[in-house]
């Protein structure tokens, strides 16, 4: 990309003449910034791109549950800096999405939950201020499985999320509308949040790129909060370069009172710029553990083809020169370790504190909104509380109900969880590793109307606090003598594949080493590419005024009824 000091010593282009709907598909920050700032195109223009794809193709995949009705008039704002050569910000004219549970003025924060439809936050997340003060254009807010509290990717309020690549599986989750938005090219990134899996979930199901960061690396206040020790947030782009870029910016909040995990951080990561650690290094001389507990053994339709894909990596890894070290310990194994799961103990106690907050601050009158997690779960027609019952997260929502960060369990977990942290640094140093690398789904990514999204690799990271990098690993394709007659292969069949990804797991503060890592992966075994229903061009317009989208709430399978406890 040019330098802009030179750009603007050029006298400026007629936009009218030259300007051009701008093509979006696989679209990366420099290629945005290079159509900018050689004025083939203008930020309303690169907008109304992506604003078209959204309105041709959300209604397959039912991602994207609400647009920003600002995003054109940030576009012009930006369009005028460009004319009065006051470009700054490296997310400059950079769309967005936001998972619905990220605080933003003038749209509702809803967790997906109809429940919280009136929830109007009056004041941008931390993360959401860094995002736009660098440039970045809110285009609208993504699904997500309702509240956070699953990986299926279906809400009360938004419907079920398809995943772009086999329509008739789920997106990964929880942050799956945001991984679906993303692979379909419907923003250049989007945020999500992480519990256990919910950023490399959708990540590993979509092709794409993610991280979950250090434990206080990056401020998690003014996103609707599950759980203290477990959450994080971050972002998904299609490319390593977007996400590092991404990440320097949402790490830039640096301490926040809101939130007192972001006194963590050594003074020499609050302000690395990440994007340039991608450069240098190599994949030579690394020692990489091979998790063995994460990988099911038993061969099945759903297993073997992630099994063959890690194979192929882990080849491929060797043959570059990386040293692969087995890990058959048997404290490392998911399901075991999922068992430390402490969310259900703080669950209540911090949404109660998020709505109350919220409430406080709120002047506006946008109609009832629940104000604790009781009347939010509560059979009050009153306050138009509904919200999805499945089984599971039913379960967990009584569990929550009735269980406090008081409990002695909860103290012996956490206990149970810095002794799995002090195992984990010894496997590290005794091993001498640079990462652990693992699938992070065990199988496919499950079908849409399934009980819950089973054979998930998250919990490792969620609980001890290390960083990960999700990258593609590869995709599965059935060949046609795979085909069994079965009505529901057909979208399957025609989609390309099921995308399939690893995790890179390394030690607290190393998410410059990680995304390297990330970037020489890519290089060498180079996965990403759209989902196939989505290549196509859309019909150029530019947009006069934010068009409106509906949730196809028709979508949610019978399985997932609407209903109060």
């Amino acid at each position: 990309m040019l330098p802009l000091v030179l750009l603007f010593l050029c006298p400026p282009l007629a936009w009218a003449a030259f300007g051009h709907v701008f093509d979006v598909r696989e679209a990366t920050i420099d290629s945005v910034h290079d159509a900018l700032f050689t004025h083939s195109t203008t930020c309303r223009e690169v907008v109304s791109s992506f604003l078209a794809r959204i309105e041709h193709f959300n209604p397959t995949i039912n991602a994207v549950v609400s647009l920003n009705p600002s995003a054109l008039s940030a576009a012009d704002r930006l369009d005028a800096r460009i004319a009065a050569g006051n470009v700054t910000g490296a997310l400059f004219c950079i769309p967005i999405l936001l998972k619905d549970s990220y605080d933003v003025v003038g749209m509702s924060t809803t967790g997906g939950c109809q429940g919280l439809a009136n929830n109007k936050p009056p004041a941008n997340a931390p993360t959401v201020k860094a995002l736009e003060d660098a440039g970045a254009i809110i285009l609208g807010k993504t699904n997500l499985h309702e509240m956070a509290l699953e990986g299926l990717t279906v809400s009360s309020l938004g419907g079920q999320t398809v995943n772009p690549y086999d329509l008739t599986r789920t997106p990964g989750g929880s942050s799956g509308g945001s991984g679906a938005a993303v692979a379909a090219n419907f923003a250049i990134l989007a945020t999500g949040t992480d519990t256990v899996n919910s950023l490399r979930s959708p990540a590993s199901a979509n092709s794409l790129f993610s991280f979950r960061p250090t434990r206080g690396l990056i401020s998690r206040a003014g996103v609707i909060p599950v759980s203290f020790t477990q959450d994080t947030v971050g972002a998904m782009a299609r490319t390593p370069r977007d996400l590092a870029v991404a990440l320097t910016v949402m790490a830039s909040v640096g301490f926040d009172a809101r939130d007192n995990a972001t006194e963590l951080p050594p003074s020499e990561v609050r302000h690395r710029d990440y994007s340039a650690s991608l450069y240098g290094g190599t994949l030579k001389g690394l020692r990489l553990g091979l998790l063995n507990g994460f990988f099911n053994h038993t061969a099945s339709a759903e297993t073997t083809p992630v099994n063959n894909i890690m194979a192929n990596m882990v080849s491929k890894l060797s043959a570059a020169g990386a040293e692969m070290v087995n890990i058959t310990d048997p404290l490392y194994d998911a399901l075991a370790i999922a068992k430390l799961d402490v969310q259900a103990f703080e669950y209540r106690e911090l949404l109660d504190a998020y709505l109350a907050a919220a409430t406080t601050a709120t002047t506006s009158n946008d109609g009832p909104r629940p104000t604790s997690f009781s009347k939010l779960y509560s059979n009050n027609s009153n306050n138009n509380t509904n919200f999805l019952v499945i089984p599971a997260q039913y379960s967990f929502i009584k569990r929550a109900s009735h269980s406090s960060t008081s409990d002695a369990a909860y103290l012996e977990t956490l206990n149970r969880i810095q002794d799995l942290t002090r195992t984990l640094e010894a496997t590290f140093a005794t091993n001498n590793l640079d990462a652990l690398i693992y699938p992070q789904q065990k199988n496919l990514v499950v079908k849409l109307g399934s009980p819950s999204q089973s054979g998930r690799n998250g919990i490792l990271a969620a609980l001890t606090g290390y960083p990960v990098v999700c990258v593609p690993a590869g995709f599965f394709s059935p060949s046609a003598d795979d085909d069994d007659d079965d009505d529901d292969d057909a979208p399957r069949l025609a989609s390309g594949g099921v995308p399939v990804g690893m995790e890179i797991f390394g030690r607290p503060w190393s998410e410059h080493r990680l995304l390297n890592m990330a970037r020489h992966i890519s290089e060498l075994v180079p996965v990403r590419r759209m989902p196939p229903f989505a290549n196509g061009t859309v019909e150029s317009k530019v947009y006069d005024s934010v068009p409106s989208i509906t949730p196809d709430l028709d979508s949610i399978p019978a399985v997932y009824p609407l209903g109060v406890f």
